[in-house]
């Protein structure tokens, strides 16, 4: 994955950690049905159809692809919002965010707010934050959301 950043080799691996890898379609989990999800947790293939019932398995390497290529789309959906420069491991972390939660999540949140203030610390607390679904405490995400803010705040090399 020479082509891509820093960030994003470091996003990608979040989301393999906490998406987990399903070579076959699925319900989404969370709304017991759709959208239908494949790989690591992505919609569409690499046609860009959305993911049915009958969308045929995908090795890792290509759910590999079609993660990076979510949370670019993501993530470029939203950068032109993002007022101050980012570390990549800053980047890192708010791609792996945008990815789970959602672009339109991100672009109403604190988190950008405070980022885009430059008051990164306070930021790097709003990822917690974000560990709710259906009104209770996920443990699964608060565990991304807490490995989110320690990327966050890691100094680049």
């Amino acid at each position: 994955m020479a082509e891509y950043t820093q960030a994003e080799e470091i996003a990608l691996n979040l989301v393999k950690q906490f998406e987990g890898f399903r070579a076959a379609p699925y319900p989404d989990p969370v709304s017991g049905g759709e959208p239908w999800t494949i790989g690591y947790g992505s919609t569409r293939d690499l046609q860009g159809r959305p993911v049915t019932a009958d969308t045929p398995p995908i090795s890792e390497v290509q759910a590999s692809q079609l993660a990076l290529l979510d949370m670019l789309t993501a993530f470029n959906a939203i950068a032109s919002e993002i007022k101050v420069p980012l570390t990549e491991h800053e980047r890192a972390a708010v791609e792996d965010f945008i990815y789970n939660v959602g672009a339109g999540n991100f672009r109403d949140s604190t988190l950008l707010r405070l980022i885009n203030q430059n008051q990164l610390a306070l930021a790097a607390k709003q990822f917690a934050l974000w560990d709710h679904a259906d009104g209770q405490v996920i443990a699964g995400l608060l565990r991304r959301r807490l490995a989110e803010e320690e990327v966050f705040l890691t100094k680049d090399a």
